[in-house]
């Protein structure tokens, strides 16, 4: 199949599978897409928001209709790296033998990431990064494709623990959930007091979603589409000479390559599922909040005047 036919096969695709989703899911709209350009691109999401907004129910949802393996692992104060990674112990021959974390998996749900302490939250580090994890010194690979999929309380609420920058970098997009509106609220209600059960159909396999991740790696930019992301992230930089004025005054840090490199990726997979064979600027807007919104680091003086991540984003814009 050539990649033309392959780009009009994923505009039908990723329509069906947005109404797969939508039986069990209402609304989300702009989440949902995020999440599957990430899956698209093989990075990774974190989604943000105040608990009840159905953060797990659309993970679980979204690994159903894609088809892939999926393991949630619930993150809690007394969680330790072994619990997620798995351990050695000793078998009857009193050999040591590796019984798997919950880690491997196609899709892991790490649920209410920012719940357990910093030494359990880099447990993920690896395996986000190099798809393997280090166990008494043997690298165990995982299984492709691989993607964590965390969902973090807001910061300000009690019994959380700041994710590291180096964490949160890792992240292709951070996500923000809003309260739904009363319309769909109402829609949530109907659906979940009536005795009526929805059956997501898988729509994809593991060989598909790989060969969506190979054709979105394959789709050609333009070097002025690579410049104006470079651009972009370059300037939310404060330490930079050529910085501007507002972000000197605003930004303790700005966003490392790995963001310009995500812009890059979303941006040829937010052009695919429109049905476009190359990305433009549009679509580097397309997804550059979700991409820039953890990666810039305020200071004291823009938490006082209320400037919120988005504020400073759009400024650069």
């Amino acid at each position: 199949m050539s990649d033309v036919a392959a780009i009009e096969r994923l505009v039908v695709k990723h329509a069906e599978l947005k109404k797969e989703i939508a039986k069990i899911i209402v609304g989300q709209d702009e989440v949902i897409e995020q999440i599957l350009l990430s899956i698209y691109t093989g990075g990774h999401s974190l989604l943000i928001g105040v608990p009840g907004l159905a953060k797990t129910l659309m993970v679980n949802t979204i690994a159903q209709a894609i088809g892939l393996d999926f393991k949630r692992i619930q993150f809690t104060p007394d969680l330790m790296p072994s619990d997620i990674l798995g351990s050695e112990v000793l078998d009857q021959n009193r050999n040591f033998k590796f019984i798997k974390g919950p880690i491997f998996s196609n899709i892991v749900l790490a649920d209410e990431i920012n719940r357990t302490p910093p030494k359990t939250q880099a447990a993920l580090l690896e395996a986000m990064q190099e798809r393997a994890v280090t166990i008494a010194g043997h690298q165990h690979k995982l299984d492709l494709p691989y993607f964590v999929l965390a969902t973090q309380n807001p910061i300000e609420q009690e019994g959380t623990y700041p994710l590291p920058e180096a964490q949160l970098d890792r992240f292709m997009f951070a996500i923000e959930l809003k309260y739904p509106s009363i319309a769909e609220e109402i829609q949530v209600v109907k659906n979940t007091t009536a005795d009526r059960k929805q059956v997501v159909n898988p729509l994809f396999n593991s060989q598909d979603i790989i060969a969506i991740q190979d054709l979105v790696r394959r789709i050609p930019v333009a070097d002025n589409v690579v410049e104006y992301a470079v651009k972009l992230v370059n300037s939310t930089r404060p330490n930079l000479d050529s910085a501007s004025d507002f972000v000197k005054q605003y930004l303790d840090w700005g966003a490392g390559p790995r963001a310009s490199q995500n812009l890059i990726l979303g941006a040829k997979a937010n052009a695919a599922i429109h049905g476009k064979f190359s990305p433009d600027i549009e679509d580097v807007h397309a997804v550059v909040k979700g991409i820039l919104r953890h990666r810039i680091i305020k200071n004291y003086k823009a938490e006082a005047e209320g400037i919120s991540e988005e504020d400073i984003i759009d400024r650069l814009l």
